[in-house]
């Protein structure tokens, strides 16, 4: 029996799916943020109306961040990429983590500096985030939980969001555009306040890492580095104050 040969090519795996999506774009920048602006925004507004204890508000507010950036990144997520890795969920190594440790060392210090230097400027003292330590003030269970939303649960959700998704998607510009673009962003959400330059330190530490790293880890790492410090301190100077 002869063996029968074809003379027509192979299709590419670009014609064999044609549809495929490896890594987010624009569809996915915008509705992240649309969904974010609806669910955080909307929350918050939403828990202002009830007359909630200061303690249950603060937490419930403390944990909201964390809740509508993970809502907006599986909404996200889901439009046309099913892995988790095109997002930078993704492992990596010990050096990368210990790398995100003295990153976030360095971005608290430049972020103190930087809120400085905001305050002397425009002479803004006002703490938008005094709410988070209402949180923190019911007794030792409230404070281990606004820590834990603060350091661990809101920086996930904004690592996933902002550079699994938005970084990500901007990096195919080049670093600068992923980098300073998504770093605008990330600061804007935040509002025209005396955290904007934190954001900003935060934004910039964040994308380089995620960037350089390829994976949301070292930067999740860098941004727990960077709010455990600022919250414990803002907990204790407003306690004794």
């Amino acid at each position: 029996m002869s063996k029968v040969s074809s003379n027509h090519p192979q299709k590419p795996p670009a014609a064999i799916a044609p549809n495929r999506v490896s890594r987010p774009g624009w569809l996915e920048i915008v509705v992240g943020l649309v969904v974010y602006l609806i669910v955080g925004f909307g929350g918050v507004r939403l828990f202002e109306q009830f007359g909630l204890d200061p303690v249950v508000h603060g937490l419930i507010l403390t944990a909201w961040t964390g809740v509508a950036t993970l809502i907006a990144f599986a909404v996200a997520a889901r439009l046309r990429i099913r892995s988790l890795s095109a997002f930078g969920v993704r492992w990596t190594s010990g050096r990368w983590l210990l790398i995100g440790v003295g990153v976030g060392l360095v971005a608290f210090v430049l972020k103190s500096l930087a809120i400085l230097a905001w305050v002397q400027i425009t002479g803004d003292t006002n703490n938008v985030q005094d709410v988070y330590g209402d949180g923190a003030r019911g007794g030792l269970l409230s404070l281990v939980l606004s820590t834990v939303f603060i350091a661990v649960f809101s920086p996930l959700g904004e690592e996933l969001l902002y550079r699994g998704i938005v970084t990500n998607a901007l990096l195919r510009y080049g670093s600068f555009v992923g980098g300073v673009g998504s770093t605008v962003i990330f600061a804007l959400m935040h509002g025209i306040n005396n955290i904007f330059p934190a954001a900003v330190v935060a934004g910039l530490a964040t994308a380089e890492v995620f960037r350089r790293s390829g994976s949301i880890w070292p930067g999740l790492v860098v941004h727990f580095v960077f709010n455990l410090p600022s919250f414990l301190l803002m907990v204790l100077f407003s306690s004794t104050g």
